[in-house]
């Protein structure tokens, strides 16, 4: 009998076409790319937990580090463990590590004694009161409309991925609760290929044009979570989400979160900086108290660029506040020289070298810069990163800081939008002139903002990122 629905007949179609097209596609475990020379290389978060001292990576500029050259009076030997190997990551310099020596037990997270109302720690730990600094913030992809807006009358360079066309994955469980934490592959007919992972709500936002060149007019979506997998198609031009179930019911797990502050530690941040030194506190306090008690990781890489002492310099996930904070208030702002700094190779030390959980975090950086990588065939190319940020399920929430021109606004912006995080910016009395004290105006091109302390609207981000997981008791 022939078939009158013309919508049903594509569907057929589509279905046949994708048997043909696909019938190499792995049914399996997705296994990425995890090599040099891939599309995108990268390795699945995989770490177990953040219980361990603190533990430091640096990569040295082309400035000799003595005497005055090393602000933060960290002595760190490069290219060696202390006590290690040649090659291995730099451990953290001995002050640091003698709060939570690694032969000894890792002493209860300090985030943990602040949710129970316990003592906060010793004076030492305190960085010294900040004055108030005030931001706004903008979601792109909730007015995309507008964003493309922005893209079209700002023609600054950039690293391009075509994002004008998306579209929105969507993967359920059989209970119909969004599936957090799912891998994800997009696969064209000539092997094209974009990895990502869904949000606490179970989605992302996928663009094709970002990676296939061909602009193909199918797309085969392959997820899997928990040893389960799954498939669906993606076809061009469809209006409705693109939707995927598992064959699972999830049980309520504690939320776990891992927040890298991604810092340009260049002479102009100071009074960021310092905002940062004395906000940790409370700012890690008010996630513990969150309904979902999350466990905490934190994270920092700084960067300035490679005529610095120090390109970067990373230190790992820990659930140790304190530790953590020490480690904080050693950062100085200094150096810099030529407006743009090493944030791509920050960016992809964050990406990849950190020791991100898997199996459910939520992953989340806060980049705070005032302005933009560095860019050049010499240079890491930023969106590489972007798109295994997005393969690894890392949201980025820039914030641009004052002094943060139309081509730094642009590409921070970029990266929050592609990765489904935010735009944060600082705001003044007077826009323009940071000295005016905190206000509302802002010098960037949005609208339609509302403002609070920058302190509380990371914890904002934070509580929104993790209102969508099931509540569950620690």
């Amino acid at each position: 009998m022939p078939l009158k629905s013309p919508r049903l007949t594509r569907l057929l179609c589509a279905l046949l076409s994708a048997q043909w097209l696909f019938s190499a596609a792995p049914a399996g475990a997705l296994t990425p790319p995890a090599q040099p020379g891939a599309a995108v290389p990268f390795t699945p978060p995989s770490a177990t937990d953040c219980r361990r001292p603190i533990r430091t990576h640096e990569v040295p500029g082309q400035v000799s580090v003595t005497g005055k050259a090393a602000p933060e009076g960290a002595s760190i030997a490069r290219g060696r463990m202390f006590g290690g190997a040649p090659g291995a990551p730099v451990a953290s310099p001995p002050a640091a590590k003698s709060a939570a020596p690694a032969s000894a037990p890792l002493r209860e997270s300090a985030v943990a004694d602040s949710a129970r109302g316990a003592p906060s720690p010793s004076p030492a730990l305190q960085a010294p009161a900040a004055p108030v600094v005030t931001a706004g913030m903008v979601d792109d992809n909730a007015d995309f409309g507008e964003y493309l807006a922005f893209r079209a009358r700002t023609p600054v360079e950039h690293q391009a991925r075509d994002i004008r066309e998306r579209y929105l994955l969507q993967v359920r469980d059989r209970a119909g609760r969004g599936v957090a934490d799912a891998q994800v592959q997009v696969r064209s007919p000539d092997g094209a290929v974009l990895w990502a992972r869904t949000d606490t709500g179970g989605q992302v936002w996928l663009h094709p044009d970002a990676f296939d060149k061909a602009s193909s007019t199918l797309y085969q979506v392959t997820v899997h979570h928990a040893g389960q997998t799954a498939q669906g198609f993606l076809r061009r031009g469809q209006k409705d989400a693109v939707q995927v179930q598992l064959d699972e019911k999830l049980a309520a797990q504690r939320a776990r979160l891992d927040l890298v502050f991604l810092v340009d530690a260049t002479g102009s941040m100071g009074d960021e900086i310092d905002k940062l030194k004395s906000s940790l506190h409370s700012i890690a306090a008010e996630a513990a108290r969150l309904p979902s008690h999350p466990d905490l990781c934190f994270g920092l890489v700084a960067y300035r660029d490679r005529t610095d002492p120090f390109v970067l310099r990373s230190h790992d996930f820990t659930n140790d506040l304190g530790a953590f904070q020490k480690v904080l208030n050693q950062l100085q702002a200094d150096g810099g020289g030529d407006y743009p700094e090493a944030m791509s190779e920050a960016l992809g030390e964050t990406v990849h070298r950190l020791s991100w959980r898997g199996d459910g975090a939520t992953r989340m950086v806060v980049l705070l810069a005032d302005a933009p990588p560095q860019l050049g065939p010499d240079r890491p190319p930023y969106d590489e990163e972007m798109l295994a940020a997005l393969a690894k399920g890392i949201k980025i929430f820039s914030v641009g800081a004052s002094g943060l021109d139309r081509q730094g606004e642009f590409i921070q912006r970029q990266m929050a939008q592609f990765t489904g995080g935010r735009f944060v910016f600082l705001t003044y009395d007077r826009a323009g002139q940071p000295a005016s004290g905190p206000g509302r105006e802002t010098v960037h091109d949005v609208k339609n903002y509302s403002v609070a302390t920058l302190d509380h609207l990371i914890v904002r981000l934070i509580r929104e990122e993790l209102a969508r997981l099931p509540a569950k008791a620690s």
